[in-house]
């Protein structure tokens, strides 16, 4: 074993160790914690109801048409692969970081300049991959502002 693989080993056995004290804890945002990304965006979730809830906190350098003003789609986007992501991380007993395979999103309605939510389903877990929705939404779950359908290699 080089120094290398001992170091991808290592931090892979960090990784599951945080996930497990995150899941013992009932703390999801721990989970979002470990994805530098989910930072940068504002990215938060939460248990509510046996359930998981993001939301992306309201920032002005999310925007990306200040006329309206908006939140810059590929804002949206990442938001909701990231949710996807902490679905399976936190949802799912795995013991490996998902891969994305395919990401698929619909732009349903501008998404003003607010707090945005979104939930997650896991449609399907074969044994090597994992298919999710994700939807987004602002003032009523009813009216998503986009809808996103992923595949993740496990």
């Amino acid at each position: 074993m080089n120094s290398r693989e001992y170091s991808d080993e290592r931090l892979l056995a960090e990784w599951r160790a945080n996930v497990t004290a995150a899941r013992a804890a009932n703390d999801p945002q721990a989970v979002m914690a470990m994805i530098p990304y989910s930072g940068f965006i504002g990215g938060q979730v939460k248990l509510d109801n046996d359930r998981l809830l993001y939301w992306l906190e309201k920032r002005s350098s999310n925007i990306g048409n200040p006329s309206l003003p908006a939140i810059h789609g590929g804002v949206i986007g990442g938001f909701l692969e990231l949710s996807a992501s902490i679905e399976i991380i936190y949802g799912l007993d795995i013991a490996t970081l998902p891969k994305v395979v395919d990401f698929s999103l619909d732009y349903l309605r501008p998404g003003r300049y607010k707090t945005t939510y979104a939930r997650c389903t896991v449609l399907r877990q074969g044994k090597k991959l994992v298919n999710v929705t994700a939807s987004a939404w602002q003032d009523d779950e009813q009216t998503p502002i986009a809808t996103a359908r992923c595949h993740f290699l496990i």
